[in-house]
Parts: structure tokens; C-alpha cells; sequence
């Protein structure tokens, strides 16, 4: 028996007794973790899809430790004008024991709604000065994946979860974002516009 699950903003293929390197989760070693966002199950041969998730169905691990991955090397050069940049970086990992799958009761869920009958949607984080894609990337592995969400992250908590999703990311300053979102969730563009002019990067001057 496997199934297709999606971990900290990756698909993986797992079965029981599996072990898996998967992005930094905020978990510590030891402790048990369930991740319900299955999307395949293949029971012999049996195969349920989720549309997109299956409900009901989970995958039980355990975190066994928090670890870099290999290094990374990264070479830029310039025939003829003397530049040469070489860079190096290690992902944040988390290494996890699949210990049981659970397929109980699944059947296919649905898409949620709003009581305007529109499914909810992301929002764009990179309307907040400062966040890029990749930073937008990282918040929304995160779960932090809407303005509401990121107005109620502290500056500190931010800045871990961009640390953990890789060094590179760990020059950013958060500390403006939460007001940029609040202002944002409530509709008060023309509010965060001037605000956003005053900013450098999304840091105050």
C-alpha cells in the first residue's frame, strides 16, 4: 500500500517504514505528525483519488531529526571581465518515519466554499513590499498563504519560517509585513500604496 501526499508544499510517493527527507518542519524531534492532505491511495491495487484530497485518509509519521541537506555549489563567471561569484547553500531538512497509512472511511472530498458559493483562493503575498517569490513560496509551504494569515505572524515568527526554508532568504526584513497584510485584508489599498511609497524594501527609512 502507498500513497501520494503532499508534505510542507511537495508531493511525495510513501508506503509504511518509509523514510523521507522533506523541507524544515516546525515539529520537534520525536514527536508524531499526521498529514491529511492525501491525494492517492493504492490499497493492492485498489487506487482512490482525492479531488484534490482524499477524506478521511492520512499519513501518520514521526520526525526523527532536523538536519542540512548536501551542499550546493553555485559558480557565476563573465569571460573578459574578471567577475567570478561562487556561492554555497545547504537546505533545512527534516527526516520523517512514515509509520502507517490510514484509509479508513476515505472518500473524495470537495472543494469548500465560502457562503458566497466561491471556493477561497490564496492571496497574492508580493502585493507586500519585500516578499518576492521565493519568499512567497516559502509562507504559503508555511500554511501562511493569505493577508488575514500573515497580519497575525509576529515579525520573529516570519523570520524563522523564511530561515528555515532556506538561507538565502534569511537577509529579509519581516518586520513591516504584518501591517502590510492587516492593512491589505481589509481592503485599505489606497492606505498601503502611501504607505509602501515611504518604504524602502518594505523597511522603513
Amino acid at each position: 500500500m502507498y500513497a501520494i501526499v503532499e508534505i510542507a508544499g511537495q508531493q511525495f510517493k510513501v508506503a509504511k517504514d518509509q523514510k523521507v527527507f522533506v523541507h524544515r518542519l516546525q515539529i520537534e524531534e520525536g514527536k508524531n505528525i499526521s498529514f491529511g492532505n492525501v491525494l492517492l491511495l493504492d490499497d493492492n491495487g485498489a487506487i482512490t483519488l482525492g479531488a484534490p484530497a482524499i477524506e478521511g485518509a492520512s499519513v501518520e509519521a514521526k520526525v526523527l531529526k532536523h538536519l542540512k541537506g548536501d551542499k550546493v555549489i553555485v559558480f557565476r563567471k563573465k569571460r573578459r571581465k574578471g567577475f567570478k561569484v561562487k556561492n554555497g547553500h545547504r537546505q533545512y531538512l527534516t527526516e520523517i518515519l512514515i509509520e502507517s497509512i490510514v484509509a479508513s472511511g476515505a472518500k473524495k472530498t470537495e472543494k469548500k466554499e465560502t457562503k458566497s458559493g466561491k471556493a477561497t483562493k490564496a492571496d497574492d503575498l508580493k502585493k507586500v513590499e519585500g516578499i518576492g517569490p521565493k519568499a512567497a513560496e516559502a509562507l504559503v509551504a508555511a500554511g501562511v498563504d493569505t493577508f488575514a494569515k500573515l497580519s497575525k505572524k509576529s515579525a520573529d515568527e516570519i523570520k524563522t519560517i523564511l530561515t528555515q526554508a532556506s538561507s538565502t532568504l534569511a537577509h529579509l526584513d519581516p518586520q513591516t509585513w504584518p501591517q502590510q497584510a492587516q492593512l491589505a485584508a481589509e481592503g485599505k489599498w489606497d492606505e498601503l500604496k502611501k504607505w509602501q511609497d515611504e518604504l524602502n524594501g518594505g523597511v522603513e527609512k
